[in-house]
């Protein structure tokens, strides 16, 4: 999953949105310097990736696409997934996402020094350009795609990704609707289990 659905599978927890969205830049244990609810979120995080990672429906969505991004195929399908999260934002939060991508922003901005280095370099980009509204349409979708492809030289493919999307459109969505039911399922109990482990 990406930035939107990390947010969102942090249940409104400020400091746990900010861990979630961390994550990958905290290594190891490095985690342990940060206060309970960043932690939280980081195990978190970790805790989704494995979860998506190994699940049969995200692994038939990178079949179906396999063919044409290889072994960026994963990075392409939570892209699409959070995508479809945009797009049918309303039937997951009670928030509009434009709302609530600006409230993101600003648990973002507002913990600034304590950002890793390599977030606080894409941060000016992910607010100025609205990455988590942005995935919603086709058009900043494919700009976030080109990016990407740039950044690997130009041999993932992904300038095709939103072609490739629309070819596929409505068997992918059907992917994600069906896992991301579970998804959330397993995220609010771990949710419950981490709160439980670290506060008693």
């Amino acid at each position: 999953m990406n930035f939107l659905a990390h947010a969102h599978l942090s249940q409104d927890n400020s400091d746990v949105i900010f861990g979630n969205f961390i994550a990958d830049s905290i290594k190891g244990k490095a985690y342990l310097k940060f206060k309970n609810d960043i932690i939280i979120g980081i195990i978190l995080h970790r805790a989704i990736d494995t979860f998506t990672d190994r699940h049969e429906i995200v692994k038939n969505s990178k079949a179906t696409i396999r063919n044409h991004f290889g072994k960026y195929s994963g990075i392409v399908v939570d892209i699409y997934y959070d995508h479809f999260l945009a797009r049918n934002w309303k039937y997951y939060h009670n928030e509009e996402l434009t709302t609530y991508s600006t409230k993101v922003y600003l648990i973002l901005a507002n913990r600034f020094l304590l950002l890793p280095a390599r977030i606080k370099m894409i941060l000016p980009f992910l607010i100025g350009q609205n990455w988590l509204s942005g995935y919603a349409n086709l058009a900043d979708l494919k700009r976030v795609f080109n990016g990407m492809d740039r950044r690997t030289g130009y041999v993932s493919g992904m300038d095709n990704a939103v072609k490739i999307l629309e070819e596929n459109y409505d068997s992918l969505y059907m992917d994600f609707k069906e896992f991301y039911c579970e998804l959330e399922l397993y995220s609010k109990q771990r949710l419950i289990e981490l709160n439980n482990e670290l506060r008693y």
